[in-house]
């Protein structure tokens, strides 16, 4: 058996896994001595650095050319952190003094490659990792990668495998009856890069949470007419309140009071400055956005000034949407509108369950780990999982260190058996 003979070198002339990177290449079986981690986002990146503080060298698999692909290539320009830089930190490095309290998407990327940079962290890239499944007999990971030529790919071998492919892996497109016959471009988010392209067109919006909302404020300021389709009940609240971030400020009330005090202080402060948001058409869930967050993880609507364009008619307001006709649409109220485009700002899913061949960490139904938050970073048989609390890039750094700590553990405790154990008892 092929994965055996790569053990057996390795083990002939390794006996305590000592760490070491590998190089690509086509066919055959590696093995690699230490976790391979599927993503080099900030997940990816965050468990990386923490295991490399310890001593443990992974093998970091991504679909992409580059590192954060999803800032990279698949957010709109004016994207910046929803909240404050010091939330936003991956462990064991901050961001530069000198930038902003909201860094924008550019500023974001250089801290990651300066991230990655800092603990030497170079993934493989433009692997795609088709499948992964654990071998019983061999008590290992056999994961199996398809590079960018036509019939490339590559079969790993590892003890601990960690899913870092985040809760954004792919779009999520939703099927609108009469999509075909619209005529006009429709594209999501992902693909929406500025309003430019959009000047003096009538465009409809379809999702109302932070995303849908700045790309709308986006096309206001390119004199675009935006509109935006609010299907369900939505939180807004101000980014800020009396000159500290909302987030900071929920933080800090946590550690003294309730939830649900905290969210009612919160939805006051909404009010006095932002209005009745209902009367607007934005009606608000009868939950509290701090509860509704911790129970389905849907995040609240921070204003950026989005609202502001909603209360002067620079932004209508339309309920979900019924049909498409050509350069029509149809609402579930009754009301028909001409738009040129839309775009869709429906957000992303997990892509775990098309690759990773398990049945008992995740979901099939949505991907994510079936332990909630704080217990879903591990699995059995040395299988973990970052990126996937709801919780932004705070619950990846909690995450990545867990996940360190716990390898490092199951690291020390292997060498200690190999080393009490006489050599001869090993191929």
């Amino acid at each position: 058996m092929e994965i055996l003979k790569e053990i057996e070198g390795k083990q002939s002339h390794d006996p305590l896994y000592a760490n070491r990177r590998i190089s690509r290449r086509s066919g055959g079986c590696v093995y690699v001595s230490g976790p391979i981690i599927v993503g080099a986002g900030p997940s990816g990146l965050a468990v990386a650095a923490c295991l490399k503080q310890r001593g443990i060298e992974s093998v970091i698999l991504e679909r992409s050319d580059c590192i954060a692909s999803l800032w990279q290539k698949k957010t709109y320009r004016r994207l910046r952190l929803h909240l404050p830089k010091q939330f936003c930190e991956l462990p064991l490095m901050g961001f530069p003094p000198a930038l902003p309290t909201y860094p924008d998407k550019q500023e974001f990327v250089e801290y990651l490659e300066a991230y990655a940079g800092r603990f030497g962290i170079r993934p493989q890239f433009n692997e795609m990792v088709a499948a992964a499944e654990h071998d019983r007999a061999w008590g290992l990971w056999r994961v199996r990668s398809a590079g960018p030529k036509e019939g490339e790919e590559t079969e790993y071998a590892c003890r601990w495998l960690v899913v870092a492919t985040g809760e954004n892996a792919e779009a999520v497109v939703p099927e609108i009856e009469g999509m075909e016959s619209f005529g006009g471009p429709i594209k999501h988010t992902s693909m929406y890069r500025r309003g430019e392209e959009f000047r003096g067109k009538r465009v409809l919006v379809v999702g109302c949470g932070n995303s849908g909302m700045e790309v709308c404020l986006d096309l206001c300021n390119h004199n675009a007419m935006p509109s935006l389709v609010v299907r369900d009940t939505v939180h807004v609240l101000p980014r800020d309140v009396l000159g500290r971030s909302t987030f900071g400020l929920s933080m800090w009330l946590l550690k003294w009071l309730p939830m649900r005090l905290v969210d009612r202080l919160l939805l006051l402060a909404a009010r006095v400055m932002l209005g009745d948001t209902a009367r607007l058409g934005l009606n608000r869930p009868k939950v509290g956005p701090l509860e509704l967050k911790n129970l389905n993880g849907k995040t609240p609507v921070l204003d950026v000034g989005a609202l502001a364009k909603i209360k002067s008619g620079d932004i209508k307001v339309y309920p979900g949407i019924r049909r498409l006709k050509c350069h029509t649409v149809e609402f579930v109220d009754g009301r028909i509108e001409k738009f040129d485009a839309i775009i869709l700002a429906t957000g992303y899913k997990s892509n775990v369950p098309t690759w990773l061949k398990e049945g008992s960490m995740f979901s099939k139904d949505d991907g994510f780990p079936r332990q909630a938050f704080p217990n879903g970073w591990k699995g059995e048989c040395g299988l973990y999982a970052v990126g996937f609390t709801r919780r932004g890039l705070l619950g990846v750094s909690m995450d990545a260190q867990r996940i360190a700590e716990d390898m490092e553990r199951c690291w020390k405790e292997e060498a200690k058996h190999r080393m009490q154990v006489p050599n001869c008892l090993y191929p």
